[in-house]
């Protein structure tokens, strides 16, 4: 083998030293961070670049307290349920035998705000959670009073719907010892049946609702007054007859009992060969009850004969007669805002001469279960449609005040 040129020994020499050169630079990986120097200045070390660096990553948040996320988590929870209560559904509780047998007292049952829709509050400035008062003193403001809307529901109300409203007639019939006016949706609550609609005509005859002429039937639960003729000699054996017993009175060799029952119960009744009747307890036809709506004695309206009146509709439009004006005054001058006078046989609402009048609101017409212990149209008129809350659909649990315990065959039971 020939030996290289010592030219050709120095040129391999100083090709082989810069392949190493760039090699070296192209493989360590601070080269990236190398920087220019000028005289006089010394390159940037690691530890400046790491600080570097950790100044430019962002800084994680601080994390909230348990404290803070649990505030906000009850917040949240809080605004919830005033939606939930407000527009969905809420709960309300029975407080007397009015729709017995459906309902007892201490029923709990879920009202549906969606099916008929809910209304907005007309009373916005109130205390969440309250009703009229809180601590002896209003829990609310009417210093602010909305006009009556109502997000639109994807029913109305029905015949037959259990339904909770405000009591549109509380300062005629105050429940305590003051007649308080309160707005709208703070009247006290009511649960009734609605038994006719906006523009039905209903009569009560003997008990019997009609409704548009036709037999309404009743509900099966539905209780009435009945008279049970017994002789004094047979009454030890129906000592059953005591449990609730309205009253009780003699007349010669014969006792009466009248007994708050469902139809089925006194036909089951009539069976018994120890008892001599059974007849449903009625105020006559054509006797006047001054209790009874529109308290006008030439009606000679009562407890189980009644009208036949009409139910006013939205847009509907009926004559006017100084006579007929006790029927008709509560809704034009209570409920729709109107200003009434009456001089001879003339009718001026609102300043103007007029025989006509045109509802702006629908009416129902509603009754208790319990249908000689309810106080309900019967004795003061129609329900407007800006009184009602809801309908009633489930009974949530049920509370028996009496003997202490739940009535746990009613809990999670639908109304019917």
């Amino acid at each position: 083998m020939e030996d290289q040129t010592p030219v050709q020994n120095e040129m391999d020499a100083v090709n082989e030293g810069a392949g190493e050169e760039l090699h070296s630079i192209s493989d360590d990986p601070s080269s990236d961070y190398e920087q220019e120097t000028t005289s006089g200045e010394l390159p940037a070390t690691d530890a400046s670049l790491n600080e570097n660096a950790s100044a430019a990553e962002p800084t994680s948040p601080k994390r909230k307290s348990h404290l803070r996320e649990w505030g906000e988590a009850i917040v949240v929870a809080f605004i919830g349920v005033i939606i939930l209560k407000a527009f969905l559904f809420e709960p309300f509780a029975i407080p007397s035998d009015s729709m017995s047998g459906t309902l007892l007292s201490g029923d709990y049952v879920v009202v549906n705000k969606l099916r008929f829709g809910a209304r907005l509050p007309i009373t916005p400035m109130t205390i969440p959670f309250t009703h009229q008062t809180i601590l002896g003193m209003k829990s609310y403001s009417d210093a602010i009073q909305l006009p009556y809307m109502r997000i639109p529901g994807f029913s109305g109300i029905n015949r037959n719907d259990v339904i909770v409203f405000n009591f549109p007639a509380e300062e005629l019939f105050p429940l305590d010892t003051s007649s308080q006016i309160y707005p709208v949706d703070h009247r006290t609550h009511f649960i009734k049946r609605c038994i006719a609609i906006p523009g039905d005509t209903i009569q009560l005859h003997d008990k019997n609702v009609f409704v548009n002429g036709k037999d309404a039937g009743c509900p099966v639960n539905a209780m009435f007054n009945y008279v049970i003729k017994i002789d004094t000699a047979k009454v030890d054996s129906l000592q059953m007859l005591q449990s609730g017993m309205v009253r009780e009175s003699r007349q010669g060799k014969y006792l009466f009992y009248t007994i708050t029952m469902t139809t089925k119960t006194a036909d089951s009744l009539k069976l018994n060969p120890k008892i001599i009747s059974v007849e449903p307890e009625l105020s006559p036809s054509g006797s006047f009850d001054e209790q009874i709506f529109p308290h006008e004695e030439k009606l000679a309206y009562n407890l189980d004969n009644f009208g036949p009146i009409l139910v006013p509709r939205k847009g509907q439009t009926i004559a006017l007669h100084v006579d007929s004006l006790s029927m008709w005054e509560r809704i034009i001058v209570g409920y729709e805002h109107n200003e009434m006078s009456v001089s001879g046989d003339s009718i001026y609402i609102n300043g103007k001469y007029t025989n006509t009048y045109t509802f702006q609101m629908n009416y129902y017409f509603v009754m208790g279960d319990n249908r000689h212990f309810s106080m309900d149209s019967r004795y003061w008129g129609f329900v407007p449609e800006d009184h009602i809350v809801g309908v009633a659909t489930l009974i949530l649990f049920s509370y028996d005040k009496v003997n202490g315990r739940i009535r746990w065959d009613r809990t999670f039971k639908s109304i019917e």
